[in-house]
């Protein structure tokens, strides 16, 4: 199930072993509280193990015999284990007797990144809840609700720029709501609230600084640049994802597959594939070949120690921006 998923299936029934597993530190730890809230006493009935430390048949043997342990005044107890990856041939030696009889008076939060692989996720007896970051959508529907109870709220699109700024990482939005809700308790919410409350992420900012670049907007692209470099983003790391950027339109152009596979194959969303295509189609193949060559030849110059940051930086912008000695349209 989907985090999203977990509080309404709490509500049903509370099963006894649950791998959170995902990339978003919020939603691990979200759902970890509300699996621990389920315990009374939490200081007498809540215990934690590393999974690094669970090696070998006495570590195994110590962890199991900690799910058999009676809650003390409380209907269940809760044991934690963080990063938590037996192989098959380990869970089939140690966990599976025990995962398989589970004792009905304990709750057993696995929580893991998903660093490395495991078969946990497969096995019958675990309840896999998904902690990978969200879709845009998701996480713009979570700060509309979120904002709608909290008595500020905010319209859809005011809610996609929240996201869009942190980048549906749901711990800074997280943050971010509850910073625009001490702001304007009991008020709407608008998109210049946003604006001048809202920090927006250095990811984001790149992404802003390719797109000014695109159309041609060299004013907004120096803006964004400047921006960028207060943040602690320097000329190397900029002209590391503007070559990035041309590389992934070069991709997107001549890429045979379907719209799904690009994205697949470049980790973006396939509405992000589409507007890439645009983009590309504007350059044309031939300039946008050009541009690559020249801005990895920027970065290799920058890294030899034959020109500066700053100067190799300014040198692809004329590049980029100026054909001729005039700007681009």
């Amino acid at each position: 199930m989907k985090y999203t998923e977990l509080k309404n299936s709490l509500k049903e029934k509370v099963r006894g072993i649950y791998l959170l597993e995902g990339d978003d530190a919020y939603f691990r730890l979200g759902g970890e509280k509300m699996l621990t809230d389920l315990v009374e006493f939490p200081e007498l009935n809540v215990t934690s193990f590393s999974g690094d430390d669970i090696k070998g048949a006495q570590a195994f043997e110590e962890f199991t015999d900690a799910l058999k342990v009676f809650p003390f005044m409380s209907e269940k107890r809760l044991v934690k284990v963080t990063e938590f990856y037996p192989t098959e041939t380990e869970y089939d030696k140690y966990l599976k007797e025990t995962f398989t009889a589970f004792p009905d008076t304990t709750i057993l939060v696995i929580v893991n990144t998903g660093a490395k692989k495991t078969p946990l996720s497969k096995k019958k007896e675990v309840t896999f809840v998904d902690c990978s970051k969200s879709d845009r959508d998701t996480v713009v529907k979570w700060i509309y609700l979120t904002m709608k109870r909290a008595g500020s709220p905010a319209d859809v699109t005011v809610c996609g720029q929240i996201a869009d700024y942190c980048m549906c990482d749901m711990s800074r939005v997280s943050v971010e709501c509850d910073k625009l809700q001490a702001y304007k308790p009991g008020e709407r919410i608008t998109a210049e609230d946003v604006d001048n409350l809202v920090y927006k992420d250095a990811e984001y900012r790149l992404y802003e600084l390719t797109n000014a670049m695109a159309a041609g907007k060299y004013t907004d692209f120096c803006q964004i640049a400047e921006d960028l470099k207060s943040k602690g983003i320097d000329e190397l790391a900029m002209s590391n994802s503007i070559s990035a950027f041309f590389r992934n339109l070069l991709t997107v152009l001549s890429y045979a597959g379907t719209n799904t596979e690009a994205a697949s194959l470049l980790k973006v969303k396939e509405y992000a594939v589409k507007r890439m295509k645009e983009q590309a189609r504007s350059y044309g193949a031939p300039r946008l070949y050009e541009l690559e060559k020249y801005s990895y030849g920027c970065i290799a110059d920058i890294k030899s120690g034959e020109v500066s940051p700053k100067s190799a930086f300014q040198n692809l912008c004329n590049r980029i921006f100026f054909v001729d000695g005039k700007a681009r349209a």
